[in-house]
């Protein structure tokens, strides 16, 4: 049987979309590689010996003698370790307390009727527009007043709530339905125990959202950080990987000649108010704003 012109026309149009499938593909797998590389360029870098240059061009790909003792000697400079769970206690309890309060103070404004509430209302939702650079300076000073300084509190009272929160957490107690209210008051609940039985129960997504998104921003912190703490013990993930980062740099530098003029045992950089130390070619992480 000879094919049909439909079915010649069918034939034709497979062909034409296995073609454009393969330019597709093709396309998408050259991205994927360029984006990839860079990844593969690290992830090859941390095996290379301190004798290889990582910064050779064309980068090299395969390290020439494959070494473990790159991440021995990390752990073994910085406790990494003491880092993570320094950043799980500011994350988890960062977390906690910013559900409690700003669940605490959302409920009033959502469900109680007083004079002035969405006055407040909007002057909490406005301070959202104040970034953390202007009241940095005054929250230092109140943390070193009240003597938190290198601790954990310290690090979690600017966040122990957030207008973010307050606003999420409002919204999500206007969708619960009156009629719940009015027969936990019924039942004899106060305030505190419609909060807690009605409230809290019926908005556990807003509170898994929060939950993430102050979570995510207390486990990346860097800025309060490094202003607070002087004290290494107290350090987070962000400031003790920032810490071996210059560390390599330096070391770096000074494998590479780039500071061999320089007297190292008494070479004192002033930067802002924090100083950088390099005593006989050791490097001491910059101390806390004093």
């Amino acid at each position: 049987m000879k094919p049909t012109q439909k079915d010649t026309f069918v034939a034709q149009l497979r062909r034409s979309s296995w073609g454009r499938l393969v330019v597709t593909y093709s396309v998408l797998g050259t991205i994927a590689i360029v984006m990839l590389l860079p990844l593969l360029w690290l992830v090859s870098t941390a095996f290379k010996s301190p004798e290889e240059n990582i910064f050779a061009f064309p980068p090299q790909f395969i390290p020439a003698t494959p070494t473990l003792n790159n991440f021995i000697t990390v752990w073994q400079q910085n406790p990494f370790g003491q880092y993570f769970i320094n950043s799980i206690i500011v994350a988890v309890l960062t977390v906690c307390l910013n559900l409690l309060f700003c669940s605490l103070a959302a409920y009033p404004l959502a469900r109680l009727r007083f004079a002035g509430r969405k006055f407040l209302f909007a002057l909490i939702v406005a301070t959202i527009l104040i970034p953390f650079q202007i009241v940095m300076i005054p929250l230092y000073v109140l943390a070193v007043q009240l003597g938190l300084r290198n601790s954990y509190l310290g690090l979690i009272f600017p966040f122990i709530a957030s207008a973010f929160g307050i606003f999420l957490m409002r919204q999500a107690f206007l969708g619960v339905p009156k009629e719940l209210e009015e027969a936990a008051r019924i039942d004899g609940c106060s305030e505190l125990g419609i909060w807690w039985n009605v409230m809290i129960s019926s908005t556990r997504p807003a509170l898994v959202t929060l939950a993430i998104f102050v979570f995510i921003g207390a486990w990346s912190d860097f800025l309060w950080p490094l202003i607070l703490l002087d004290r290494p013990e107290y350090y987070t993930l962000p400031l003790g990987v920032a810490k071996t980062r210059w560390q390599f740099l330096f070391r770096l530098a000074i494998n590479r000649c780039w500071l061999s003029n320089f007297n190292f045992a008494g070479l004192n950089f002033l930067c802002g108010n924090a100083k950088i130390h390099c005593a006989n070619g050791i490097w001491q992480w910059p101390q806390g704003v004093d």
